[in-house]
């Protein structure tokens, strides 16, 4: 069967995908709306499926079954139990977590559960640790057996609140975090959203939003880009309120789904750059937007050269008003005369294909035509 075509919604846009895992599947999505995507990841995710700790801690709470298990990520669950079958455990330890209280740290944990043909006992609401601790350590937890498995940022204080408490707590490292898989890429991509070459950062979870952030907050650039996001030139997209905490203590609004999901992440990205808004300008030929790749000018997307492009934003901001030849120059690299402005110029008014768009002024230079 052939997929039906999708609306290009996203064409024009370029998109800097920070994910390790399932990066393909989220840059396929986001490629079929005619966005061009940037893979940088800033983490990347070491498994410990041959890890002989894991192997223990499995086999201990066959012989010792748990009566209660934290699930904190999906991802890790589903790790545990593919790490419990390469050693011929998964069929024993399923048997029993059927018997177990499952506790799931937010909505892709419960997913991960019920994948496995179990069902959750409860589900917290924040996606935190920290709501399990508070309930657990309420309801008092001295004399139970509770197996925690620990997402890839390590510990953050719930096993030890728990032991403390009197429980016995055993953890599962499933995976970790480890160095971006390609440093070169995350540097590019932050050097490209710092100079317009990017509409959006999109990212997955909290320790790789704090990586990204990290990585471009120590390269010169980080100006750049901390100036694009506040404008909203630049666009920060989080998939849940968790993976935006690092972008919100910066002082960055990022968009957020109404679910911590990829495609719910997907559509509202498609909503905000489908959605007529401020970021549009009325021209004379139409409303018109500026994006990496180019103008979507009365919905068609007009390719722009990197030179057009901020000559374009740069008479757009003028909203109607001559720019002076001069100011126009300083964005042209290598030009020195005016004559590059006037060749610039031409090839801008032609890859528009709107005559009269961009009007000149005699003797101060160019502006463009407002509706």
């Amino acid at each position: 069967m052939n997929r039906p075509d999708l609306s290009p919604v996203l064409a024009g846009c370029t998109i800097v995908v920070t994910a390790d895992r399932r990066a393909h599947e989220l840059g396929a999505a986001l490629e079929r709306r005619g966005a061009v995507v940037r893979h940088a990841p800033a983490l990347s995710m070491i498994p410990h499926a041959d890890d002989d700790e894991l192997r223990a801690a499995t086999e201990r709470l066959l012989v010792e079954p748990p009566d209660v298990v934290v699930v904190t990520t999906g991802i890790g669950f589903r790790a545990w139990l593919d790490a419990a079958d390469a050693h011929g455990l998964a069929g024993d330890l399923l048997a029993v977590l059927e018997r177990a209280r499952l506790i799931a740290r937010g909505p892709k944990a419960r997913g991960a559960i019920q994948a496995a043909g179990l069902v959750p006992d409860w589900v917290t609401e924040s996606e935190t640790s920290g709501e399990i601790s508070d309930v657990l350590l309420r309801e008092g937890p001295s004399g139970l057996r509770i197996a925690v498995q620990l997402h890839g940022a390590g510990a953050d204080g719930l096993e030890k609140d728990l032991a403390v408490a009197g429980a016995d707590v055993v953890p599962l490292t499933v995976y970790r975090w480890g160095p971006a898989p390609d440093p070169r890429a995350l540097e590019s991509s932050a050097h490209a959203a710092a100079c317009g070459d990017v509409d959006v950062v999109a990212f997955t979870s909290a320790p790789g939003a704090e990586a990204w952030l990290a990585a471009a907050e120590a390269l010169p650039c980080w100006g750049g880009i901390a100036e694009r996001f506040a404008s909203g030139g630049l666009v920060a997209a989080a998939v849940g309120e968790i993976t935006a905490r690092p972008l919100v203590r910066r002082g960055i609004e990022p968009l957020i789904p109404d679910r911590g999901r990829l495609g719910a992440l997907i559509r509202e990205l498609i909503a905000y750059f489908g959605t007529p808004t401020s970021r549009a300008v009325t021209t004379a030929a139409g409303p018109m937007e500026i994006r990496s790749g180019g103008a979507l000018l009365a919905g068609d997307l007009r390719p722009l050269t990197t030179g057009g492009r901020e000559l374009l934003r740069l008479l757009a901001s003028r909203a109607g008003q001559a720019v002076d030849r001069a100011e126009l120059l300083a964005l042209l690299p290598d030009a020195t005369s005016a004559h590059a402005v006037e060749v610039a110029i031409a090839r801008l008014r032609e890859a528009l294909g709107a005559p009269g768009l961009v009007s000149t002024v005699v003797k101060r230079g160019y502006r463009l035509e407002m509706s």
